[in-house]
């Protein structure tokens, strides 16, 4: 059998190996139109650092050792310009002229390509640049030797963030534009915000809600859709990538959503015998069901590994996947998994929050940090939809057991019974994710009632008191317009300054003395609900609303 695979790095060479392990005696011919056919192109900014300090550390096979040890034929700088068909043919662009190559199966993983939109200035400008992969680099890096002083990262998703770090290590004044109202769209914006917090205090300008209009004197000054002006000596373009679909629809595939390859549960594409993977195929988000495109190194692998399983005659099918991803900020990691509240929202999901804040080891432990987590979920059946969490460290294993709880089926009633090592340097004998399970229990039950960081103003409006039961001395840090002070060890005692016929929500700190005082309150015949996150949380999302003495 002879199988021809256009497109390298992570599905395309996962294909490739795992058919010569499973098929000794095929012909397997890898075609790449760049120079590199396996490279770590998430490894990508941490070169401009200098904090991955070797770029040849970046290329993880070259076509020698690929043709080593499985015996692939490695094609670099061959380009793929059509596909037949009907005669089961690819024609092949290379440096000596145009040539063509009969296949028995096809396999597609030309990946993504970075959306570049249209802007007056654009083609003009000389110091704007993507990074996809190691030639873009290699241009960033060459821009670098000159000194800049000023670089511009339009996007903050997560490769934007990252360049924005990087460049900041690097020593450059760096401006962030996201037209999305906050940083980090794929979080909900009281979890972003931690991270636009950690961005400014690392002197980084954080622009949100504007994007940019025009360039002009080549690229040196950006005009925003607010008319303001930025100054750029080097401009990173990081607004998001699309399906490389070219051939695809010269060939007469079939695509769907935002032009990606359609596929089958066998990553067959609407031709016989031409499979797609990676980033240029509509998926199946996995808790949904819809439609989605998901652009990143896991689901690309395991989907170039599966394909080779499905053509090597082994039962396989893409189950979908959930878009679990994190990022590093400077000294934060922001992770998330799943879907975010917005976007249940959007899909008219009966829903309910909750957040959690713990340590990411045991708090008398030394070195314990904050991990703030929040979980999506259904009430009545407990479905987890999704999570996020930002903190210091602990972040990645937290999220990773929610994704795994996500594709295992578990609910929130699995989580208080999820069992983790423990030792104080490590975690804590009840995780974050314990208590998440516990609080959202509290929820689905009604033992709990509570309200989001977004909804307190409505309540308030509504007639509601809002209760604060921090200590006094916490008070210096920041207060609630409108609010009575009682702390919590003291409710009991002064229970009676209270107006039974109000309704009240509480807070704390962090939602837990919130949440005692919510339960003595109910027993004694209150109406009250808890704020989600409390104090801290608002004071993340919302600082400018609050008073301080």
């Amino acid at each position: 059998m002879k199988i021809i695979i256009v497109g390298g790095v992570a599905g395309g060479m996962s294909a490739a190996t795992r058919l010569r392990r499973l098929m000794e005696d095929a012909e397997i011919i890898v075609l790449e139109k760049g120079p590199f056919v396996s490279f770590a192109n998430c490894g990508l900014p941490y070169y401009v650092s200098g904090e991955i300090a070797d770029r040849d550390a970046l290329l993880v096979q070259t076509p020698e050792s690929l043709n080593a040890r499985f015996n692939l034929d490695v094609r670099p700088f061959h380009e793929v310009t059509a596909i037949s068909s009907e005669n089961k043919t690819v024609t092949i662009k290379n440096e000596e002229g145009s040539f063509e190559e009969s296949y028995d199966k096809l396999i597609l993983s030309p990946g993504a390509k970075p959306l570049i939109p249209e802007m007056s200035g654009l083609a003009e400008a000389t110091n704007v640049y993507s990074l996809r992969n190691v030639p873009d680099l290699d241009q960033i890096m060459t821009a670098l030797e000159d000194k800049p002083a000023k670089a511009t990262v339009i996007g903050a998703g997560f490769i934007g963030l990252e360049m924005a770090e990087n460049l900041k290590s690097r020593g450059l004044e760096v401006t962030v534009i996201e037209r999305a109202p906050h940083v980090l769209p794929p979080l909900d914006e009281e979890m972003a915000a931690f991270v636009q917090n950690e961005l400014v205090r690392n002197d980084i300008r954080v622009i949100t809600g504007e994007s940019a209009q025009s360039f002009s004197d080549q690229g040196k000054k950006i005009t925003l859709t607010n008319d303001e002006e930025v100054a750029s000596d080097l401009t990173i373009l990081s607004v998001g990538v699309r399906p490389e679909n070219t051939l695809a629809q010269q060939a007469g595939l079939a695509t769907g959503l935002g032009g990606g390859i359609v596929v089958d549960e066998t990553y067959q594409t609407s031709a016989p015998d031409i499979y797609a993977v990676g980033d240029a195929i509509v998926v199946k988000q996995q808790v949904s069901g819809e439609d989605a495109l998901i652009s990143l190194a896991s689901p690309a692998n395991r989907q170039g590994r599966q394909v080779a399983d499905v053509i090597a005659g082994l039962a396989r099918t893409n189950r979908g996947s959930i878009g679990t991803a994190i990022v590093r900020v400077f000294d934060l990691a922001a992770a998330s998994t799943g879907l975010s509240e917005r976007v249940v929202k959007q899909l008219g999901l009966n829903y309910q929050v909750v957040h959690v804040s713990g340590k990411d080891h045991a708090g008398y432990y030394p070195g314990a940090s904050d991990v703030t987590l929040k979980l999506v979920f259904e009430p009545k059946t407990g479905k987890i939809y999704g999570a996020q969490g930002v903190g210091a460290k602990g972040v990645d294993k937290r999220i990773d057991i929610l994704a795994t709880a996500i594709k295992g089926g578990l609910t929130i009633f699995d989580l208080p019974e999820l069992e983790f090592t423990y030792a104080p340097p490590f975690g804590s004998a009840k995780d974050p994710i314990n208590m998440l399970g516990y609080a959202a229990i509290n929820l689905a039950e009604g033992i709990s009632d509570s309200i989001q960081w977004y909804q307190l103003k409505e309540e308030q409006k509504n007639g509601s008191q809002l209760l604060d039961v921090r200590n006094p001395g916490e008070l210096a840090n920041g207060c609630f317009p409108g609010a009575i002070n009682l702390p919590l060890n003291q409710l009991r005692e002064r229970i009676s300054e209270l107006d039974s016929t109000k309704n009240y929500v509480v807070s704390c700190h962090s939602g837990l003395r919130s949440y005692v005082a919510e339960r003595l309150l109910k027993q004694k015949g209150f109406n009250v609900k808890n704020l989600d996150g409390a104090f801290a949380l608002y004071k993340t999302v919302r600082p400018e609303e609050l008073i301080y003495e």
